[in-house]
């Protein structure tokens, strides 16, 4: 039901209200006007009057109250009538204090929040496919302009800084650290000993004309060139065999090695000097101009990827983004710590960005109320509580007449009339 149908819809309902309480009333007069046109009237004529008149003083009562409440009965300047426009600017104002104070009480919200337990219900509405293709469609209809929003010098500028003070914040030794401890325990540190070892041996292999040449070179002139040649291949010889030997496990250069590297994390978790370094080097990447680049090449190459996946209606990229949300659907079902993380971060949100400005949230109400024609805020309010107020009036007219019968009933049992 639309919002204008809605209204129409109380707009009758109060009026039927109205004529029925309006006929009651009348039905009161009526009946207290017969009764004194009737001759001689007995007992039970004048019980019935005495209810009639009763139910015509409570009737016309209460509809001079309920009137009052919104307007001046019969146009009359009546005092303490038209309550709701003469105090449309209290009424405004405890409202919003009132809601401030009791429906935004951080108490009342957390306990209401850790009660409804948001995240369980919101997993169990994405686990469903059509609730996931919803938030997907609406997600890439808005995308593009949501991207568009930005310009890309903006944009560009905000991710270089931000990643430029994250990266100044981190604290890269024990990066650092971790790398080699997994690099060890990985066992890459031994390859990359032996990788070097041959290396070193094809080195030695492809050049053994060029030592052979110095060899030579820095001998004596009167020692056969022979003499030389055998000297460099004996050389040659010796660094291989050598080389051969570093390749077993148990060496003791190897074990050295190895000692040297386990200890490396620690030496460096400690070293003034190599902290300094990893400072210099990391300022030196940030003001690149190749690091910029990649960033700006990065950022243009994700923003083309979302406007073409989103403007396109590919069916693949909608198709991942709604799994995507029901896998997050069934990951908030089956994970209670998931649950409890996305819990947390909602009561850090409500006391971060709703609870403290509770005061302008009422303040936001009274200006909205303040700014309500009287007659809009009297429509308003008479539409809402209207048909509970005109069964006041029937009720008043009712008991107003039980109460006079009650009274006549009395006043002749123990005044003897």
């Amino acid at each position: 039901m639309t919002p204008a149908s809605e209204d129409a819809e109380q707009r009758r309902v109060l009026a039927r209200h109205r004529r029925v309480a309006t006929a009651a009333l009348v039905a009161a007069g009526a009946v207290y006007t017969a009764t004194q046109l009737v001759p001689d009237p007995g007992y039970g004529w004048l019980l019935l009057r005495a209810g009639a008149e009763a139910g015509l003083i409570g009737g016309v009562a209460d509809w001079f109250a309920v009137t009052a409440l919104f307007r001046r009965p019969l146009g009359l300047p009546i005092p303490h009538t038209a309550i709701v426009p003469a105090s449309k600017a209290r009424l405004g104002r405890g409202l919003g204090r009132f809601v401030a104070r009791n429906f935004l009480d951080q108490d009342v919200v957390l306990a209401r929040l850790r009660g409804a337990d948001p995240s369980l219900y919101l997993g169990g509405w994405l686990a469903r496919r059509d609730n996931a293709e919803l938030v997907a469609d609406r997600l890439l209809a808005l995308a593009p302009d949501v991207i568009n929003a930005f310009q890309d010098q903006e944009v560009r500028g905000f991710y270089r800084d931000a990643l430029a003070a994250q990266a100044r914040r981190m604290d890269l030794v024990p990066v650092v650290e971790r790398l080699l401890r997994v690099f060890m325990a990985s066992g890459e540190h031994q390859r990359l000993f032996d990788r070097s070892l041959g290396m070193v041996r094809a080195f030695l292999l492809r050049n053994q004309e060029h030592i052979r040449e110095q060899v030579h070179a820095r001998s004596r002139w009167w020692v056969p060139r022979r003499f030389d040649r055998r000297l460099a291949d004996a050389i040659i010889e010796g660094v291989e065999e050598w080389l051969g030997e570093l390749a077993q496990h148990d060496h003791p250069v190897r074990q050295d090695f190895n000692r040297a590297v386990a200890e490396l994390p620690g030496r460096l978790r400690h070293s003034d000097a190599f902290r300094a370094r990893l400072d210099r080097l990391r300022e030196q990447l940030l003001a690149s101009e190749e690091l910029q680049r990649m960033l700006e090449t990065l950022w243009d190459d994700l923003r083309q990827a979302m406007l073409d996946g989103a403007r396109s209606g590919d069916s693949g990229f909608r198709e991942s983004l709604t799994r995507s949300l029901q896998h997050f659907g069934h990951t908030l079902q089956t994970d209670p710590a998931a649950r409890a993380r996305l819990d947390e971060r909602l009561e850090a949100l409500l006391r971060e960005l709703v609870l403290p400005f509770r005061d302008a949230i009422g303040a936001f109400i009274e200006d909205v109320v303040n700014e309500w024609p009287a007659q809009s805020l009297v429509e308003r309010l008479e539409l809402a509580v209207g048909r509970d107020l005109q069964y006041i009036r029937i009720n008043g007219t009712l008991v107003g007449a039980l109460v006079g019968m009650v009274l006549f009933v009395v006043t002749g049992f123990v005044f003897g009339h």
